[in-house]
């Protein structure tokens, strides 16, 4: 069995994930447990093309369930650091070829919680900024073997 990672979630990006949880578990799951009943009625499964959607629709969901009861059971509230230091929960603006870009650094599952693009700590970019300071420039090296330089403009706590 595969070892499972710690997800570091704001509380904001918690608590959607658990109202997902809370409707696909309730009124999802029911209205689509009522349109499989609905097209079994109908008769002949085999050419019922309502029925074979709303089945694979139930996968579908029964999977986002597992999941998200995976992810909230191994989930932590992380506690972003100090303004001025990048850290995972981190709002940070960097200078990338002149360009300024504004991403927070953290799971992408904080993606539900924020309008920010996410930046992962495992990917380059996200390993060359973590720790780093405001004003520190750092590298990372590219997919096509380049070394980009990043300056971090600013850095704060995720609200």
């Amino acid at each position: 069995m595969a070892e499972e990672k710690t997800i570091l979630l704001t509380q904001a990006a918690y608590d959607k994930l658990k109202e997902e949880l809370d409707r696909r578990q309730g009124e999802y799951r029911d209205e689509i447990t009522e349109r499989i009943a609905a097209a079994r009625a109908e008769g002949d499964l085999s050419e019922n093309g309502g029925y074979q959607a709303a089945r694979e629709e139930q996968g579908k969901n029964e999977g986002r369930i597992n999941e998200l009861i995976v992810k909230l059971r191994n989930s932590q509230i992380l506690k972003a650091p100090k303004s001025g230091k990048v850290g995972n929960g981190s709002l940070v603006t960097l200078t990338i070829a002149g360009n300024d870009m504004v991403y927070v650094l953290g799971s992408r599952d904080l993606a539900v919680a924020t309008e920010y693009d996410v930046i992962s700590p495992e990917s380059p970019i996200g390993a060359a900024i973590l720790g780093a300071e405001e004003g520190n420039t750092v590298s990372y090296k590219a997919p096509n073997g380049r070394d980009i330089s990043v300056t971090v403009k600013e850095a704060k706590p995720l609200k």
